[in-house]
């Protein structure tokens, strides 16, 4: 079972060249198992300065909250 913990927001840049963003959010199960759901959203991105813009501008994303793929 792994305990590092899941940043927030990936940023993956797609076979394109676009790039995509997915929310991810943590919850434990009562054994302490991190649960993960990734919902992806729709928007593509030219790059992920603008993803990160997107993410800060519309779910109150902080640095250091960010991912990369």
């Amino acid at each position: 079972m792994s305990r590092e913990k899941i940043r927030p927001f990936l940023i993956a840049k797609q076979d394109d060249g676009d790039v995509r963003l997915t929310v991810r959010e943590t919850r434990y199960n009562s054994q302490g198992y991190p649960l993960v759901t990734s919902i992806p959203v729709e928007e593509s991105f030219k790059t992920a300065a603008a993803a990160r813009a997107y993410a800060k501008q519309h779910f109150g994303a902080e640095p250091g909250q960010f991912a990369s793929k």
